[in-house]
């Protein structure tokens, strides 16, 4: 067993460092990747738009784009994947990591401006660095989506009343003649300045070890 445990963490020793997890977390990650890409070495679209558990969540598009968005990676790239591997998934989940008790202040604060622009990045969509009028429409109209009480012009008012009011709050001193171009990150940090991300942040659906999880193939 010593041996073996030694084997894994020299095996997963780069992505330990990378993505802040132990190798237990990343030997339980690893699971969960075989059991979504059916034991392939990458995971498409398709597989995580099967998952049961995702079917009815209104941001169901957003949250399988981000698993391919380059901006989720660590790096300053640009651009999406077709499919990713095991380590591209790793470092998309590294940004729901919570923080240890070892964790300090500083590195706290790094961890919630990363899960923060992981926030921005799923509402950018066109990755201009600004999630505009358009992008913060479509969001809430498909929040709204399954309200049969909300028509559709009902929800673009809601969200043009809401960006509106974000655009007040934040350029204060704008001429009446001004067009709020949208959403900068550093908007966006402060709109949600008083959330508390830890508990926040969580992605159940990917618990492949439920009953009602059936992702990949079966080995039965």
């Amino acid at each position: 067993m010593g041996a073996s445990q030694t084997h894994s963490e020299h095996k997963y020793q780069d992505l330990v460092g990378k993505s802040g997890f132990s190798v237990e977390q990343i030997e339980n990650l690893q699971k969960r990747f075989q059991q979504l890409s059916g034991n392939e070495e990458t995971i498409s679209r398709e597989n995580l738009n099967s998952i049961p558990a995702l079917a009815n969540n209104p941001i169901k598009k957003q949250i399988i784009e981000a698993f391919f968005d380059k901006r989720n990676q660590h790096e300053n790239e640009m651009g999406s994947f077709e499919e990713i591997g095991f380590e591209q998934f790793i470092m998309v989940m590294s940004h729901f990591r919570p923080p240890t008790l070892k964790t300090t202040e500083e590195e706290k604060q790094a961890m919630r401006k990363e899960k923060l622009r992981f926030l921005f990045n799923m509402h950018d969509t066109d990755s201009d660095g600004t999630i505009t009028l358009e992008e913060y429409r479509k969001v809430v109209e498909e929040l709204l989506s399954k309200s049969d009480a909300i028509g559709q012009e009902a929800a673009k008012a809601i969200a043009d009343a809401a960006m509106l009011e974000v655009a007040s709050t934040n350029v204060p001193h704008m001429a009446p003649d001004d067009v709020y171009e949208g959403i900068t990150f550093e908007h966006f940090e402060q709109i949600l300045k008083g959330l508390e991300m830890e508990s926040r942040m969580h992605i159940r659906f990917l618990d492949v070890d439920t009953i009602t999880m059936h992702c990949g193939k079966s080995t039965t």
